[in-house]
Order: C-alpha cells, then structure tokens, then sequence
C-alpha cells in the first residue's frame, strides 16, 4: 500500500450501543446508577478499613487496594460510555483512545495479580498459621503490592505502545464502548503480528501463571481446613478466605464467560458489548457487598461507622 495514500486517524469513534438509540437514554439512568453505586460501596469500605484500627492488616491492605481498583477501572471507561449515551458524540481523540486503553489495560491486569497476592496471603495465613506475621510483614506486603502496580502499568505501556505504533487507515470506528487492544488494533491497516504476539505471549504467560497460581494456592488452603479436626475450627478457618474465593470465582467467571462468548461465531455486537459489560462494570459493584456480606469484620466496622455517622448528626 501506498504510504501517500494512508490518512492520519486523529480521532476514533466508539460504537458503544449506538445501534440501540431505543434504548440509550434507559441504560445511562441504569449505568449511571451502577457508576454510583460502585464508588460509595467502594469508598465506604475504605473508609470503614481506615477508620477501624483493628483491620490495619495484610488482609485487610489488600482489600484497600482492590476498593481503590474497582473504583479506578470502572472510572476508565464509564464516564465516557455515560457521556456518549447522553449526548450520542461517540468520537474520543486519538490520545485519550491511548490513555483509556493504558489505563484499563493496567487497572485490570494490576486486580488479575492483586488476586493473586491476596490467595498467596490467604494460603501463608491457613497454611502456615505460626510463621504468618513472621511471612506478612509490612514491608513484605508492601513490596508485594507495589511490585504488583509497577509490573502491571509497565507492562501496560508496552501493549499500549506497540498497538498505538501502528499504521491506521482502514476506519476509525471502535467495535466497542471503549478503547481495547483488540478492537483498535482491528483498524490497523500495517502488520499487526509483532503486537499480536505481544499480547498472545506476554498475556497469556502472565494470565494462565496467574490463575495457576491462584488455584494451587487453594488446593492447598482446602486440603488444610479439611484437615481441621473440629468443625468450628474448620468454619473459622474457611470464613477467612470464603470472601476472596467468591471474588476470584467471580472475576475468572465473568472473564472467560466474556471472551468465550466475544470469540463465538455466532454473535451479535451489540450483546456482545453488553456482556462484556459485566467484566468492565458489574464485578466492581458486586466486590464490596460480597466481602462486607461475608466478613463479620467488615461489617462490624461498617456498623461502627454508621453508628457514629448517626450520632453525630443527632448533636
């Protein structure tokens, strides 16, 4: 192809569900409403984890981080689906297309291995009870968390990189509500292998490492608790990951449910990006109510910060 003849793309539009106008108006109201209900859900968890000196732990650090997470990932991507619902100009410029896609693309992979620091804390507390505060400390799980936002946001900028390097002139249309590794690089009109490959190794050996990691983690936490010779001592022990397992189960679930059904061949794009949906926007609502629904602790400082917000309304 002629590089002559090649346009420089300045701006992308984002289908998002541009072909449901009948719709548009009702799901701003209903996305708009996750939107908020996900950041207070989230925000008083924080709240409640820093006002309760009691859950200043490993445990409970993490959970700091995947609040702050499932507050930033949905921020990504949401305020600019809402925007284009109301105001049906589906156009982002080329640098905030960049931008969005960094970001959602280290938000995300940071929450894939956050969960896995997390099992690995769950598996040294129910493993190694006696060696726990010896393994965990604070400087072991700082390390551990940052290393997990470092790795992740650089190895987001080399993905960003290598599909915002290539040549675009086949369209501008984004097959999707927001900017993602595989519908940009589908506009790309120069070789797309050496990214392809990018994201086929580098993801794929960090995303099965993962998710092996995480399920040998709790092989061995289930082969520890059914163990336990008392069933109170069992019930303690599994109350203390139930809230984690749930989370991974249904971050994996709505994942590989998402892509499973993106790569069919039977499929319609809007529905599609409806589904995908609840990777991007529903799992972040729905942490928080499984681990103040599930951890007595949690709800015990929520209850707390309630209480107190109450009373100093009534002085």
């Amino acid at each position: 192809m002629d590089i002559y003849n090649l346009t420089t793309v300045t701006q992308f539009i984002l289908i998002g569900l541009s072909d449901l106008p009948e719709v548009r108006h009702p799901l701003f109201v209903v996305f708009a409403i996750i939107y908020q209900v996900t950041l207070v859900r989230n925000g008083t968890i924080l709240l409640a984890i820093g006002t309760e000196k009691r859950l200043h732990t490993p445990m409970y650090y993490f959970l700091v981080n995947l609040s702050l997470l499932d507050i930033f990932c949905p921020s990504a991507t949401v305020p600019k689906m809402l925007q284009n619902l109301l105001t049906e100009q589906q156009s982002i410029s080329f640098l905030g297309c960049a931008l969005q896609l960094y970001f959602l693309v280290a938000l995300a992979g940071t929450e894939v291995f956050l969960l896995v620091v997390m099992a690995y804390d769950r598996y040294v507390a129910i493993c190694f009870p006696l060696c726990y505060m010896l393994i965990m400390t604070k400087v072991h799980y700082v390390q551990l968390t940052a290393g997990t936002w470092a790795a992740r946001f650089f190895n987001s900028l080399l993905h960003t990189v290598s599909t915002f390097h290539l040549s675009f002139c086949k369209s501008n249309r984004v097959n999707q509500y927001y900017c993602d590794i595989p519908p940009v690089m589908a506009l790309s009109c120069s070789s797309t292998y050496v990214a392809e490959m990018l994201v086929l190794v580098v993801g794929g050996i960090l995303g099965i490492s993962a998710f092996l990691t995480t399920f040998i983690s709790y092989i061995y936490i289930i082969s520890t608790i059914l163990k336990i010779q008392s069933v109170e001592g069992k019930h303690k022990a599994f109350s203390t990951c139930v809230s984690h397992l749930i989370m991974v189960c249904l971050f994996y679930g709505t994942a590989i449910f998402t892509y499973i059904r993106y790569s069919s061949t039977q499929h319609s794009p809007a529905r599609d990006r409806l589904i995908s949906m609840l990777y991007g926007v529903i799992t972040p609502m729905l942490n928080p109510m499984i681990y103040s629904l599930k951890n007595m602790e949690v709800k015990e400082a929520l209850r707390r910060l309630l209480c107190h917000r109450q009373c100093l309304k009534q002085l």
